[in-house]
Parts: structure tokens; sequence; C-alpha cells
């Protein structure tokens, strides 16, 4: 991405140019969260959380690593186990 620029309104708004929008994934209604980190203010959208963020907040430990048959399998498990329930 090039460098991109934004002008301040007289209502103190601003822009968000569309390749800065498209590379946070950002639209209408989307959150921003300003920090200030020393000699700059760094922006990022609000409410980007990977799997991992989510478990070490909610967890201790780190999550065992799985192959993807095992993935499958018990994905496959967990299914078959609520369709049995379901009768």
């Amino acid at each position: 991405m090039g460098v991109a620029h934004s002008r301040l309104t007289a209502q103190s708004q601003i822009s968000v140019p569309a390749e800065v929008r498209r590379k946070l994934g950002i639209g209408p209604g989307s959150v921003l969260e300003w920090r200030d980190d020393g000699d700059r203010i760094v922006v990022r959208r609000l409410g980007q959380y990977t799997s991992g963020d989510v478990h070490r907040a909610l967890f201790p430990t780190p999550p065992k690593p799985r192959t993807l048959v095992e993935l499958k399998e018990g994905v496959r498990r967990y299914i078959h186990g609520r369709h049995r329930a379901s009768r």
C-alpha cells in the first residue's frame, strides 16, 4: 500500500481512503480505535480478534496442536453425537 492522505473538514471529520478501508476490512458502522504510541497515533479496526486471541483470554494454557485429520474426526464425532441426541 502506498502513502494515503486524508484532509480534516471544518467539523473535524476525516475520510478514510479506499485502500486503507480495504486493508482494514472496514465499512459503514465500523469502529476504529485510536491509540497514542509515543510519537505517533496508531489506528486499527476494533473487534478484530483471532481464535487464538479468544482462547488466550479464556484459558490459561495454549490449545494442543491438532492435525487436519484429528480436527475433522472431532467434528464428525460431535455432529454424530448431536444427531443421535436429537432422535
